[in-house]
């Protein structure tokens, strides 16, 4: 069995992981990256929790995935539309005297 799809799919999964990165560094400094960014996993994971247990949930109550297909674009039209206004700048830090 070649292994190559599944390399490849790791691959592109984790090429996500440095910009989001860059992107938390960006916006509030090294100082504090790495509980930030601990942060962010924590919620990627919560997130993949759910996501995989309500898919059990609904498969056992409807027979098939259609509910969370529809859950899921709702979601991703939340979040698309709670995201719009963000606007990328560094946090303004007090200068200690």
């Amino acid at each position: 069995m070649d292994l190559l799809p599944v390399r490849g799919a790791l691959a592109l999964r984790l090429a996500t992981v440095p910009p989001t990165a860059a992107i938390v560094g960006k916006l509030f400094g090294a100082r504090y990256l790495a509980t930030l960014f601990g942060l962010t996993l924590l919620s990627h994971q919560i997130g993949g929790f759910l996501g995989a247990w309500l898919g059990g949930v609904t498969i056992s109550r409807f027979g098939d995935f259609t509910w969370m297909w529809y859950a899921d674009i709702a979601l991703a039209t939340l979040a698309a539309v709670v995201n719009l206004p963000i606007r990328e700048a560094p946090v303004k830090r007090a200068v200690a005297v």
